[in-house]
């Protein structure tokens, strides 16, 4: 299996859980879910036994319910983990003793609906979102321009998976064609250039840096559609065609103000007011 563009990070009670949305349906990371509910630095080990208990107590046909998605992991890459809708987690977690099993059975329910209902009304979506970034404490005029880019990059995948790309590897190829045609960095340069890890890149970025991937998003959604194109080649020109475009805007821009456009700030400390950024020559 592979999971598509929508993977994400939630958080529950401090930790890190992967899902993602595929077959009509959120698919939670089993590992991460038992490192929730009993910590420890052996989550894996502590899953293996678990479903090897299982299946002796006779639930053969939980394997059948059990997938495996692929998902990034603390080193960037993507790796295939066990996963697990809501309804075969339940039943999982049901067998952990662990008082936090019930608030987590809650949480999972809470999430699997909210999906439902933004894709009923979009409009949730972006409320929810807007809400998340005002309690992380980002300004306002930085908000609007990130659910705009969020509704332009939502647009642009559609196109992807209407035109020949599905998975998550081929959304990643596409996206960092984008990415080097506009700032001349791949994804995870861009992360590295701004100290993140596992940190979604563009809740890091500055106004300007989410103005310029919007650009090229936009234009790249263009182009496919002017050009008709499907299939991954045809897609992966249209994505450096675009990107391209951004890119020279911004060099344009950098020309202009003398000063490069990519920069080292990110969002871990909301106090900073001027971001500091790369000299010339570091890009």
């Amino acid at each position: 299996m592979s999971a598509n563009d929508d993977n994400n990070l939630i958080v529950f009670e401090g930790h890190q859980i992967r899902k993602a949305f595929h077959e009509g349906e959120w698919w939670f990371s089993i590992i991460d879910v038992v490192q929730a509910l009993v910590g420890g630095d052996r989550p894996r080990k502590y899953w293996n036994d678990l479903k090897k208990k299982l299946f002796q107590e006779g639930y053969d046909q939980l394997s059948e319910k059990i997938g495996q998605l692929k998902m990034p992991s603390s080193d960037g890459k993507l790796y295939e983990t066990d996963c697990a809708n809501t309804e075969t987690l339940f039943r999982i977690i049901q067998s952990i003793p662990s008082p936090k099993v019930e608030p987590l059975k809650r949480w999972l329910a809470r999430v699997g609906k909210e999906r439902i209902d933004e894709i009923e009304n979009p409009e949730l979506a972006m409320g929810r979102m807007q809400e998340l970034y005002e309690k992380k404490g980002y300004p306002k005029e930085w908000i609007d321009k990130r659910l705009r880019g969020i509704a332009v990059r939502q647009d642009l995948t559609d196109e992807w998976r209407n035109r020949g790309a599905s998975s998550s590897v081929e959304f990643a190829i596409l996206t960092n064609e984008i990415m080097q045609g506009t700032f001349d960095l791949k994804v995870d340069e861009y992360k590295q250039v701004k100290a993140l890890e596992r940190e979604n890149l563009r809740d890091h970025m500055t106004d300007i840096e989410l103005i310029l991937t919007m650009l090229a998003e936009a234009t790249t959604t263009t182009l496919h559609r002017d050009r008709e194109s499907q299939g991954m080649e045809p897609l992966r020109k249209d994505a450096k065609d675009g990107g391209a475009v951004a890119g020279r805007t911004r060099k344009d821009i950098e020309r202009q103000t003398g000063k490069p456009v990519v920069s080292t700030a990110n969002f871990k400390r909301l106090g900073s007011k001027r971001p500091k950024r790369l000299k010339a020559g570091e890009d």
